[in-house]
């Protein structure tokens, strides 16, 4: 999928869930996929750890190609890694539509952010719960995307830090309507609430989805939230 069709597809669809598969069953990997799909996941979200940057290891590139031919579904990198750029090819390569880097790994992001458009993706930047708005404002016309981590990246399951709503909000007043804005670390039917109402239009969520023995419903709870 191109960049425009990936924007075209996620503009004006709010709230838009993304299932973290930090919390799948990796055992059946194609087959939790599916069950994303059939329960209406909007895109599908990889968090991809390298044990430096974060203190923990999940899965690379190879993985992700493996079940790139099972869905149509929009395919979101969140490279939590200390050399980004080293292993974007590699990422493109295997289908990934949208891919999101840090601004902690990597301070000055313009080229690496050209070069995700330029291979086809769209481009996203995050910033951990400590990093202020200002360390990325500079470099928010090359992103496609901007993520607020709402934990300290590295492990699923965190509690949900309510400073991520004011960086929300602060966000979305500088960039409008037609950007988008996500967020991920500890989203459930009792935060997505506050976080849509502070800006948000993308909301990853993990335990809220695989905790659940119901896809659809989980989905649709989380759904329903950000209107309630």
């Amino acid at each position: 999928m191109s960049r425009q069709a990936v924007l075209e597809r996620f503009r004006g669809n709010s709230p838009l869930i993304a299932p973290s598969m930090l919390k799948c069953d990796f055992g059946d990997l194609g087959g939790e996929i599916d069950r994303l799909e059939a329960a209406g996941a909007d895109s599908i979200h990889w968090d991809v750890m390298d044990g430096h940057f974060v203190p923990n290891l999940s899965y690379g590139a190879p993985v992700i190609e493996s079940v790139r031919k099972r869905t149509e579904l929009p395919f979101d990198a969140h490279l939590m890694i200390s050399d980004p750029g080293r292993y974007l090819d590699d990422f493109l390569r295997a289908g990934c539509d949208l891919i999101t880097i840090h601004i902690e790994a990597v301070p000055e992001p313009a080229t690496l952010l050209r070069r995700i458009r330029e291979g086809g993706a769209a481009a996203g930047l995050s910033i951990n719960p400590g990093t202020p708005v200002a360390a990325i404002r500079d470099y928010l016309n090359n992103c496609d995307l901007v993520l607020v981590m709402s934990v300290e990246p590295g492990f699923g399951g965190q509690k949900f830090l309510p400073i991520s709503l004011d960086k929300l909000a602060e966000l979305r007043n500088i960039l409008g309507r037609e950007a988008l804005l996500a967020i991920d670390g500890g989203i459930d039917p009792r935060t997505i609430g506050p976080a849509a109402e502070a800006g948000a239009d993308l909301f990853v969520a993990g335990s809220a989805i695989f905790d659940e023995e119901d896809y659809r419903m989980a989905i649709a709870r989380l759904r329903d939230a950000c209107s309630s």
